[in-house]
């Protein structure tokens, strides 16, 4: 396995819609999907899809609630319900960032295994907002772009510091 290079917001291929996988059986896929686990990992990530890898392929990878990995090759999402959450994101492609985006409360996902199998399923929660944001990725999409208000956008220690304050004053007597 390999650490691999992570492209960061400016490069072409995060604004490119990645291509289908033809073969997700292909050793070459499995190869690729143990680095991205790998690589997320070793970058404090929750998530990660391959073009933020250069790899203009459609599958991501995300870390599960049981503490192991997931792949999702050639997925398809769709929202459950009306509901909808706003919750600050983060993205190993944009560095020190973070901002507030609105995603749907649960969605529907299929797609495929490193099998080749058909999986699919409903996902809430972190889940799946990380697999929302992943999603985006294979769109050319990143979560600024997705942004209602740039004023909940800055970076990681600044909003931590002014939500610190926030919470100190509400507890003051």
């Amino acid at each position: 396995m390999a650490i691999l290079k992570i492209a960061r917001m400016g490069h072409p291929i995060l604004l490119a819609r990645a291509a289908e996988v033809e073969d997700p059986t292909d050793p070459e896929i499995h190869r690729l999907v143990a680095d991205m686990a790998e690589t997320m990992e070793d970058a404090g990530g929750i998530g990660l899809a391959a073009p933020q890898v250069h790899v203009g392929l459609r599958l991501f990878v995300w870390r599960t609630g049981a503490g192991g990995v997931a792949a999702l090759i050639n997925p398809v999402l769709e929202p459950v319900g009306e509901e909808s959450e706003a919750a600050f994101e983060g993205c190993l492609s944009i560095p020190g960032l973070r901002g507030a985006v609105r995603r749907p409360a649960r969605i529907r996902f299929r797609g495929l295994d490193i099998a080749g199998q058909a999986v699919e399923g409903e996902a809430a929660g972190l889940v799946a907002r990380v697999m929302q944001h992943e999603y985006d990725h294979l769109e050319g999409v990143l979560y600024p772009m997705r942004m209602e208000d740039l004023s909940q956008f800055g970076f990681t220690e600044e909003l931590a510091r002014a939500a610190a304050t926030e919470r100190a004053a509400k507890e003051a007597p």
